[in-house]
């Protein structure tokens, strides 16, 4: 495993470099993907071989491969920033190859060891390091590792043959307007995740079941939506891609606690210690949809915030649902969510002081 070589077969007809500058200088989430794409192969009696750097292009599948009719399928996020000298750096990957190898094994899936996950980010970023953009508007390079199931075969069992791939794409900020609160819609009769099932691993079916509330949210002028336990409808889960937090007057934050129908949130976790290193209060608690309500209303709770690799963190303003609103649309982003946000976004574009040693170099 250790001696596993990359080769690299590079695209003969990639972006020109207008194109290509033209495409980062407004970029749009996940439209425009850069020139190659990595491969590694792994098979039931070989393990990880055929580590490839190639053209990105359309993968070659048959119609009975097992990603497409059972779901055996995992996926990661991650950025890759550009720093003021030019350098390229990845945050915490080493936690992305660890959450990566737990979905793997909830959904019966090969676990890729850490090593080659990074390195397939260094292989990456070797030849298509021109499309991290500059440090400016907090525009990056969007990184999406995935694998999936890719035997030949319609018999229900874990796939005897699999493939890791990643791919990137130049991105901006996710929600446009900035700092600007969001709005979320509560699925009150739609839930994302049961008690053990898949919730705590990042699979595509826990957001394809997450899509029909997102789209009764869009037209409701909710921008993501938020989701209840399962069993009861009664505390606050996560919304469709995001962990929640939120801020009492007293100055004590809470954030829904990690009991397997949640993700465990890279930047969730990030955001625990930062609140931690201001000597704050944190609590991993479960919260009732009452509760925050309630909060809210009477002033007990001062700010509500997500985070999530995509979006950072990003301060919420309303709550909507069938039965009514709370909060205000207008609102104005709290003292805490600004600040953490503007805390983790300068570790991570190098200009606030790395304290926990979570960026990692990926190119000079």
């Amino acid at each position: 495993m250790a001696d596993l070589k990359f080769e690299v077969i590079r695209n003969a007809n990639p972006k020109p470099d207008a194109e290509r500058e033209e495409i980062i200088k407004a970029p749009v989430f996940g439209a425009n993907l850069t020139d190659h794409q990595v491969v590694v192969v792994w098979e039931k009696d070989k393990g990880w071989h055929s580590a490839q750097v190639i053209p990105y292009g359309p993968i070659l599948m048959d119609p009975s491969a097992a990603v497409l009719h059972y779901g055996q399928e995992i996926f990661e996020g991650i950025k890759a920033y550009r720093h003021q000298d030019g350098s390229i750096w990845t945050f915490r990957p080493e936690a992305n190859a660890k959450r990566l190898q737990k979905s793997a094994h909830r959904m019966a899936l090969p676990e890729l060891p850490t090593e080659i996950f990074i390195e397939s980010l260094r292989q990456l970023i070797a030849v298509d390091g021109a499309w991290v953009p500059e440090p400016v508007n907090e525009k990056t390079l969007y990184i999406r590792p995935f694998e999936i199931a890719a035997e030949n075969f319609l018999g229900v069992r874990a796939a005897h043959r699999a493939e890791y791939r990643v791919i990137a794409s130049p991105v901006g900020p996710y929600f446009t307007g900035g700092l600007k609160p969001v709005s979320i819609w509560i699925a009150l009769d739609s839930a994302r995740a049961g008690k053990h099932g898949t919730g705590e691993a990042k699979t595509g079916g826990n957001y394809a079941a997450s899509l029909l509330a997102q789209n009764e949210g869009y037209e409701n002028g909710c921008s993501q939506v938020m989701f209840l336990d399962a069993e009861t409808s009664t505390y606050i889960e996560e919304l469709g891609g995001m962990n929640l937090f939120f801020v009492y007057k007293d100055g004590h934050v809470a954030t829904p606690s990690l009991d397997g129908t949640i993700l465990r949130g890279i930047t969730r976790d990030s955001v625990i210690q930062l609140i931690k290193d201001r000597g704050l209060k944190i609590e991993e608690r479960k919260i009732t949809l009452d509760e925050v309500k309630a909060g809210i209303t009477s002033g007990e709770i001062v700010e509500v915030f997500a985070c999530g690799t995509a979006a950072v963190i990003t301060p919420i303003g309303q709550f909507k649902s069938r039965e009514g609103s709370i909060g205000a649309a207008d609102a104005e982003p709290g003292e805490l969510t600004a600040s953490l946000r503007a805390e983790l976004t300068g570790i991570q574009y190098g200009t606030v002081e790395d304290r926990h040693g979570w960026m990692l170099k990926l190119a000079d």
